[in-house]
């Protein structure tokens, strides 16, 4: 199995192309989705949340209000940090393991939805290969938006190294059939079964020497 990386710029509809790629029975993971259960109340990283910002950024539920801490940490570099610090370990562990269980299942590959594929640069030692999202459309405010794209790697870079790059610049429709396109190339592709073999190798070389202990050891 290999892994896909599906990225791109803040409000650039990755939610359009994943959608795609699940309509296509393939499996996606959700790096926003995990983003979101490593800080529900009463988690390790909620609890630091909690104590170093304080109940502003919660909601009268306990879960946080995503939008107030998210008008901190973007003016506040450090302060991002902080909370990265906090999360990030955690959903890298959750994004293995999810990749694992796909694995063992038989998926020939998966799509990874993160944001922050390039900028964290965690996850990339694992992908095969990546898919950027172009953006043309921002709902907030001018302010927080560029604070917030001033926080991410210019979307230009992004593209530089990216294997595909679907443009939604155009319709909705458009968008569809650009990811339906990568779809059919990555159904093609036959690095799956590259990956197999080498980890049957790999398997073959670490377990021979022990198979080869205990078949001498019935003989005698």
């Amino acid at each position: 199995m290999f892994i896909v990386g599906l990225t791109g710029g803040i409000a650039s509809g990755k939610s359009t192309v994943a959608a795609v790629f699940r309509e296509n029975g393939i499996p996606v993971v959700d790096a926003d989705a995990i983003a979101r259960e490593v800080v529900e109340p009463g988690t390790k990283a909620w609890k630091k949340i909690k104590e170093v910002f304080g109940d502003e950024v919660l909601l009268p539920t306990g879960y946080l209000n995503r939008e107030k801490l998210g008008e901190i940490i973007f003016s506040d570099i450090n302060k991002r940090k902080l909370l990265n610090e906090w999360t990030h370990p955690e959903i890298h562990r959750t994004i293995m393991f999810e990749a694992l269980k796909h694995f063992l299942s038989g998926n020939n590959y998966i799509v990874l939805d993160l944001p922050l594929l390039f900028e964290s640069g965690v996850m990339l030692q694992y992908i095969h290969k990546q898919l950027e999202r172009l953006m043309n459309r921002n709902s907030m405010s001018k302010t927080l938006a560029q604070q917030r794209i001033a926080a991410q790697m210019p979307l230009e870079e992004k593209c530089e190294k990216a294997n595909y790059v679907i443009d939604n610049t155009n319709d909705l429709e458009s968008t569809r059939k650009q990811a339906q396109v990568i779809v059919g190339i990555l159904n093609d592709s036959w690095e799956h079964w590259r990956i197999r073999l080498y980890i049957a190798v790999l398997a073959i070389v670490v377990f021979s020497p022990f198979m080869y202990w205990q078949y001498m050891s019935t003989s005698k």
